[in-house]
């Protein structure tokens, strides 16, 4: 049914892509995108698309923007193009589209038949490139169907304003219809007609990782599922930095592109911002500043070489994001818990304390090896040095035991003794500490002047003493 159950063949060594040009040979300074509007303001502007970018789930799912706190980071071009451009350009891009053969071609009115006239109801969720709608095609073709029959599939919209959402279209395109992968998201089709541009890709039922780690009301999800979609996310990396073709460098590595299956099997998507590795001697590629705040390695954000480290970087703070069920930037948070690397950093690689960082609503039902190992994994990927960074098939190997561990910390020594240690500092704390009060505080048990009123107008009096009895 197109959910990315079946069985796919992996395709590497034998890739037909051919590398791309796409001028990015510059570093810039990095501005934030902020997408604006929305898909259902009017039909002519769902049937043009929007223009932007953020990731966008291609699922069953109440439409979102809980995106907007982790936006794309991108150069901002003012340039437009007008009608007579926009034709011209449409022959321009046919020419630079190099599609694999398996890839099936679609009519815009096939699609806009297939998701209902894109209507409301058909909205799986919007993002910079434009609207995700769900709709159903034939089993190997392109013709629509009924909705429950055939082939379920989300289909994503694209506004050709502006020259990066054409590179970003091309790109997907590019990679995801020749590198195919269980943990590559698949691209079933393209739409490419007048100004349309649409991508048809497998339905995802079970969205997001992002939606299922951070969207209120979820539920929290297991210890073994954690670790076996971080598993398949890292399975997916490592194929296309050491077994494609051309090694390639993702660039925005994110929960939110992180798509479940039924299964919960991961599939990355969204490869609008994917490069070509550095090929030959050369040791990195230069390009413009782009990804999301929050997941960019530091070195990749001052100096805008990107390497496949890159990548490694930013599945560290996933993976951080997966034990402790924080995002990688939270302004709600206490000061100095804004950043989620630095706030944990100190605690993972110390055998006492990193259980400290670990997802409260995990409530011990996790392995204490698995989750150590993890802690440790997520230091190493998150090292200053990219150098010292694993690499992504050496991230797999450590990974494989995790899902299968059994020994759960609710049920072992060491978490009832955890467990009694911060107790016991939680009780020590407020037994010496001071607890503000109705405008007093207690320290040792006894009452005394607010220390934050005792010097403002509206200070207590302090208790006068009792006259010593004669």
């Amino acid at each position: 049914m197109g959910f990315g159950n079946e069985s796919r063949k992996v395709v590497g060594k034998n890739s037909s892509r051919k590398k791309r040009d796409d001028g990015e040979e510059e570093t810039g300074c990095w501005v934030k995108l902020r997408f604006m509007g929305s898909c259902m303001s009017s039909r002519s502007r769902v049937d043009n698309s929007v223009s932007g970018r953020t990731s966008t789930h291609y699922a069953e799912s109440e439409p979102t923007k809980e995106n907007s706190r982790d936006q794309p980071v991108v150069p901002v071009s003012s340039t437009t193009t007008s009608n007579a451009e926009s034709t011209s350009s449409t022959l321009k891009f046919s020419e630079e589209l190099k599609v694999a053969s398996q890839l099936r071609k679609f009519t815009f009115i096939d699609l806009k038949l297939a998701t209902r006239n894109f209507r409301p109801e058909s909205l799986l969720g919007e993002g910079g490139f434009g609207c995700v709608f769900k709709g159903w095609i034939e089993e190997n073709g392109t013709a629509p169907v009924k909705p429950g029959t055939g082939l379920t599939v989300a289909v994503k919209t694209l506004n050709i304003d502006g020259l990066q959402g054409h590179k970003e279209w091309l790109a997907e395109v590019d990679f995801l219809g020749n590198l195919l992968h269980p943990n590559l998201v698949k691209l079933v089709g393209y739409c490419i007609e007048d100004d349309h541009r649409l991508l048809v890709y497998e339905f995802m039922p079970r969205g997001s990782l992002e939606n299922h780690l951070f969207r209120k009301g979820s539920l929290p999800l297991p210890w073994s599922i954690r670790m076996k979609i971080v598993l398949g996310a890292a399975k997916g990396i490592a194929f296309l930095h050491e077994e494609a073709e051309r090694p390639v460098i993702y660039r925005d590595f994110k929960t939110s592109n992180i798509l479940l299956d039924a299964d919960y099997n991961a599939k990355l998507s969204d490869f609008g911002l994917a490069k070509d590795g550095p090929e030959g001697d050369k040791t990195h590629v230069s390009t413009r500043v782009m990804g999301t705040y929050g997941y960019a390695a530091p070195e990749y954000v001052m100096t805008g070489h990107l390497t496949s480290k890159s990548d490694v970087y930013s599945f560290g703070v996933v993976l951080l994001e997966m034990l402790t069920g924080r995002r990688s930037m939270d302004k709600n948070r206490p000061n100095g818990e804004h950043n989620l690397v630095e706030w944990a950093r100190p605690h993972l690689g110390d055998k006492r304390r990193f259980f400290r960082v670990l997802d409260p609503r995990l409530e011990g039902h996790f392995s204490v090896k698995g989750a150590l190992k993890a802690a440790q994994l997520a230091a190493q990927c998150l090292c200053r040095d990219p150098k010292a960074r694993p690499r992504m098939s050496e991230v797999v190997e450590t990974l494989k035991p995790l899902p299968n561990l059994k020994d759960m910390a609710s049920s072992s020594y060491y978490f009832q003794a955890m467990q009694s240690d911060r107790s016991r500092s939680s009780n020590l704390t407020a037994k010496n500490g001071i607890r503000a009060q109705a405008g007093f505080v207690m320290r040792n048990g006894q009452p005394m002047r607010s220390l934050s009123s005792s010097n403002g107008p509206h200070a207590s009096p302090s208790p006068k003493p009792k006259a010593k009895e004669q």
